[in-house]
């Protein structure tokens, strides 16, 4: 029964069907509902802090139906995906209905597609990791699973982590910083597995086959559906795309790892990522808020994630930050103030801390410029 919850993260294909099938102002319902509505929800309910105890983490970690909620996950993103094209292509909608349309599918491309696609890839299964390329398909973005599970995990809160956003930086730049920079780690990823082989320009490169696999499926949809529905499938994936670099941006914003004295960084703790542990945006997200223990154990099924006291905690969930981070003022004001908040707990508890020493800096100098 407790992975009945976890089925809310099916929620936007759902909405996204009846956004699809009704057209008209309801077109846009699922963008009103996940960053209007449930922001405000999420508000209203504090967090729970609870963990699962060693028991009940080898019952979880073993129960089949966690595993059936993503499996289902990959049905429903291929149902959608192909009534969403036929919709766009063989009835008559106008040109507002396909955005909307386009926004609504672009959502479950970002959380059902590259969300689901990333719990799948961290499994050990082949099977599971189809099904994770399957899900990345569908956003264009089969080259995350390379850049994120060898790159982002290894390099997370340095400079040579295009996922990692830099204390001061706006979301509008880092989109593009981490996109581009994130498909070139991949191609660079996959050139320094097999040069030693020298078989970089071969089928063994993943990159290659994904490259192949993204045009001729990009191809197919152009020839069997229309050029309009194809620029409408390239649109919700582009959609996709900045909704998980948005997720990217909240997660590790501001946080940095010390380097030591032979320059390499100290090793991925508890205490370089955000977290949140606010319900709705937990279930919605299959745990991803709870990001820090992914992070350090990143083989650990999502259903068993847990909570740490020392982990820097943003000031609502994942949705609602989402929704901040588009506006970047408002994100300075209200996460550089928090992250002093936070900066200042955790050191009082007597732990330590990844938040940049640069937002301290920034309060004293704001209170030379007040006093001055």
């Amino acid at each position: 029964m407790s992975a009945l919850k976890y089925s809310f993260g099916l929620l936007p294909a759902l909405l996204s069907f009846l956004a699809i099938w009704a057209g008209g102002w309801w077109s846009f319902s699922p963008p009103i509902v996940i960053f209007g509505i449930m922001p405000i929800l999420d508000l209203l309910v504090d967090g729970s802090t609870e963990n699962i105890d060693d028991e009940q983490y080898k019952t979880m970690r073993k129960e089949r139906a966690y595993d059936f909620v993503l499996y289902t996950a990959v049905v429903l993103q291929y149902l959608l995906l192909f009534y969403f094209l036929y919709r766009v292509a063989f009835t008559p909608v106008v040109w507002w209905e396909v955005i909307g349309m386009t926004l609504s599918m672009g959502m479950c491309c970002g959380i059902l597609g590259i969300n689901g696609g990333h719990e799948l890839g961290h499994r050990r299964k082949l099977s599971e990791q189809r099904m994770a390329h399957a899900l990345l398909l569908t956003s264009l973005y089969t080259h995350f699973y390379i850049e994120h599970n060898r790159g982002h995990h290894a390099t997370v809160g340095t400079d040579q982590d295009p996922a990692s956003a830099r204390y001061g930086e706006w979301l509008w730049t880092f989109i593009p910083r981490s996109a581009f920079g994130g498909y070139f780690s991949a191609w660079e990823l996959e050139r320094d597995r097999l040069a030693r082989k020298n078989r970089v320009w071969t089928w063994d490169n993943q990159m290659i086959r994904f490259t192949v696999l993204q045009l001729a499926f990009t191809a197919a949809i152009f020839l069997i559906f229309g050029w309009v529905a194809g620029l409408a499938f390239i649109g919700a994936a582009v959609v996709g795309g900045a909704l998980l670099e948005t997720v990217n941006y909240l997660e590790h914003y501001g946080l940095e790892r010390t380097i030591r004295d032979n320059g390499s960084p100290i090793p991925v703790e508890h205490i370089h990522s955000w977290n949140s542990n606010h319900p709705l945006g937990r279930y919605f997200l299959f745990e991803l808020s709870r990001h820090s223990d992914h992070h350090a154990h990143a083989r650990r099924a999502y259903q068993t994630l847990r909570h740490f006291d020392d982990s820097p905690q943003l000031p609502t969930g994942y949705p609602g930050m989402m929704v901040v981070a588009w506006i970047p003022p408002l994100w300075f004001w209200m996460v550089h103030r928090h992250m002093r908040q936070e900066r200042e707990r955790v050191l009082a508890m007597g732990g330590e801390t990844a938040i940049s020493p640069r937002v301290e800096r920034t309060r004293v100098t704001a209170r030379m410029a007040t006093n001055e």
